[in-house]
């Protein structure tokens, strides 16, 4: 068994940090800023550089899914690696790497050579949501946990609204595209100073109070606090119903927001909008992501601070938001910016919504040692999908338009709630290998 803070200190830490649980979600939260700057430089910058080099949009579709193949794979991949070498370790070696590729890219040549680097950069990102949510299932508790999912995941928000502001002041300020990556690229090798400084396991840390490590484990089986879970595998895994629901519901749910991420900028210029005119427009929906993500959580956590249980609260945070992601269909037929953007921005706190939901199942099922497992397969589900449709996305625009692009995107979200109704839910019985656990 591994050693727990009483082996060190039966009185506990002569200097504890308050809160140190909130802490940690900020430095969740401040990996996933900078890991959205790094991969939203390129989207910011694609009106530049399909002038420069005359990339069609098929071409940019090209570049992205370079991208996500190496994503789509290292989502699963990274998960299991988490699960096996920690979080302290894991999320350093993987920071650092996608940080390096991140500040290469002012090296690329032309298609090819970005191709690649989008490519590296995927395989580094991949395990960041797979270990957050280790680490999130690790450090809060059941009535905390969705707003600690809630608050890491809207460092995407965040930093897909600051890389406009940042790689276009660099661009204009310089001058030229390269120094832009240089710059997002190196905000990584700082987060690893204060992830190596601050972060421990909670059972391990030298500076965590006793009521607060108690209080974190407050609710949970004793088994889960205990006794760790070998001989896990996705095989194993797969077998649940509930991994199945997860996987299927992110493959539809996800490619929403990478229409948002990767084309939004595209898809305002193709409706004659320029991006440096209307930043305010582009900045929108990244802020009702980022509402939509608290908005969700705080809901959840209070439904079950009321005595729901964690299933049925989930549940109904995604029959509420999922559905109505159906008002962004008008958004197809109309060209008024201030109506467009509004109903982009409201689309997106729905989809929130529903991710922080998504984000937070594995570490609500699953006993710990198999969180980082089960997220990383819901995400592979999700780079699955998100493959499919930045591909359609490139051809459908060039050969046609945006429009049945984003009727696509306001149906495909209902349909992911639908079968994580259906899916996910509690097992009737208690489950023998303790995999899954009582939600």
């Amino acid at each position: 068994m591994k050693p727990t803070l009483s082996s060190f200190n039966p009185e506990g830490p002569r200097f504890p940090i308050r809160g140190l649980r909130w802490w940690i979600g900020g430095l969740l939260f401040l990996s996933t800023v900078i890991n959205f700057i790094d991969r939203q430089t390129l989207s910011v910058l694609a009106p530049v550089l399909l002038a420069q080099y005359r990339w069609t949009n098929t071409d940019f579709a090209g570049i992205l899914i370079a991208f996500r193949i190496a994503y789509t794979f290292m989502q699963a991949g990274g998960g299991r690696l988490i699960d096996r070498l920690g979080a302290r370790l894991g999320l350093s070696l993987t920071v650092t790497f996608y940080s390096c590729v991140a500040c290469l890219t002012a090296l690329a040549q032309g298609i090819v050579s970005f191709r690649l680097f989008r490519f590296l950069l995927g395989a580094g990102e991949g395990p960041n949501w797979p270990g957050a949510t280790k680490v999130a299932s690790e450090w809060f508790p059941d009535k905390e946990r969705a707003w600690a999912v809630a608050m890491f995941d809207s460092g995407s928000s965040i930093g897909g609204a600051i890389a406009p502001f940042l790689a276009l002041y660099t661009y204009k300020l310089t001058g030229s595209w390269r120094p832009v990556f240089l710059v997002t690229g190196s905000l990584g090798f700082l987060w690893i100073l204060a992830w190596r400084w601050l972060y421990h396991p909670p059972g391990q840390h030298p500076r965590l109070a006793p009521q607060e490590l108690d209080y974190i484990r407050q609710g949970r089986p004793l088994e889960v606090q205990v006794s760790p879970r070998s001989g896990i595998t996705w095989r194993k895994l797969l077998r649940y119903r509930q991994t199945w629901g997860i996987v299927c519901g992110r493959f539809l749910l996800d490619p929403y927001w990478f229409l948002i991420a990767d084309w939004f900028a595209l898809y305002l210029r193709s409706k004659g909008f320029r991006v440096e005119q209307s930043i305010l427009g582009f900045w929108i929906p990244f802020l009702g992501a980022d509402l939509g993500n608290f908005f969700a959580g705080a809901l959840s956590s209070y439904w079950i601070s009321r005595g729901w249980p964690v299933g049925r609260s989930r549940r109904t945070v995604l029959m509420i938001f999922g559905p109505s992601m159906l008002i962004l269909i008008p958004a197809a037929f109309i060209d008024d910016y201030a109506t467009l953007v509004l109903l982009f921005g409201y689309a997106t706190f729905a989809y929130a919504a529903c991710s922080t939901m998504f984000l937070s199942l594995p570490s609500d099922i699953y006993h710990p040692d198999a969180v980082a497992s089960v997220s990383g397969l819901g995400g592979t589900g999700a780079g699955i999908g998100t493959l499919i449709s930045t591909y359609m996305i490139g051809r459908i625009s060039d050969r046609f338009s945006f429009q049945p692009v984003v009727i696509a995107g306001s149906i495909l979200p209902c349909l992911a709630t639908a079968i994580f109704v259906v899916l996910v839910r509690a097992r009737k019985t208690p489950d023998p290998e303790g995999i899954v656990l009582t939600f």
